[in-house]
């Protein structure tokens, strides 16, 4: 019988302290140096690869957001403010239902099949808009220069990026809107626009945040 408890007490004993010794390293030690080597390493992407401008943080470069005017009476979607560059749709996007004590976005995708009646509303209303917004006297958008990226939103809703060729047609109406020339807005997209990661991965892209807050330092220079 003593033998017993004393065995029972041990294996508790052994337990217990592999308990501790695991919470310590796992729970404690393991976090610290996880966080210490990414802030020492790669201190930007650890912190959330946040944008700031005039020393203040205006968001990501892994989240994107939209550039609207006031939400005018009786609107329920806000117009685009067409003196900036405008991201993908984010037709895919929800609200928060739930805990309605939070004013939240919830990403995904729209999980519309490609001939579904609704996505290719999306798509036809979305194309009417972007040639009508970026046509300007003496350069209209023909409907087959708009890129698929400009009529439909990412897997997220929340891609950052753009194409080289949805950016492009949108520089006459952003240099129109800014008052600004047309060579001095497509410098600023070539000096934007990132390559494919390692020279194969992906696609051509440009961040549309960092664009606009390069096209407001322009304009404010101007």
């Amino acid at each position: 019988m003593n033998n017993s408890v004393a065995n029972t007490a041990r294996l508790l004993w052994a337990g217990l302290r592999a308990l501790l010794v695991l919470t310590v390293v796992c729970g404690v030690l393991y976090p610290l140096a996880v966080t210490g080597v990414a802030q020492g390493v790669f201190p930007d992407k650890a912190n959330g690869s946040e944008i700031t401008a005039n020393g203040k943080v205006v968001g990501s470069e892994l989240i994107g957001q939209r550039y609207d005017l006031p939400l005018k009476k009786g609107q329920e979607t806000a117009a685009p403010d067409l003196k900036w560059f405008q991201p993908r749709p984010s037709n895919g996007l929800g609200t928060n239902s739930v805990n309605t004590q939070y004013k939240l976005l919830l990403s995904g995708a729209t999980n519309r099949s490609g001939d579904n009646k609704e996505l290719i509303d999306w798509v036809t209303a979305a194309k009417a808009a972007v040639v009508k917004d970026n046509s300007v006297p003496g350069h209209p958008v023909s409907p087959s220069d708009v890129p698929a990226d400009a009529v439909t939103s990412s897997g997220s809703g929340l891609d950052p990026a753009i194409s080289p060729a949805y950016a492009q047609l949108q520089v006459r109406r952003v240099a129109e809107r800014n008052h600004l020339p047309v060579a001095q807005v497509e410098k600023l997209v070539e000096q934007h626009t990132d390559g494919r990661i390692l020279g194969f991965v992906g696609e051509p892209r440009v961040n549309v945040l960092q664009l606009n807050i390069a096209l407001k330092q322009l304009v404010d220079g101007a």
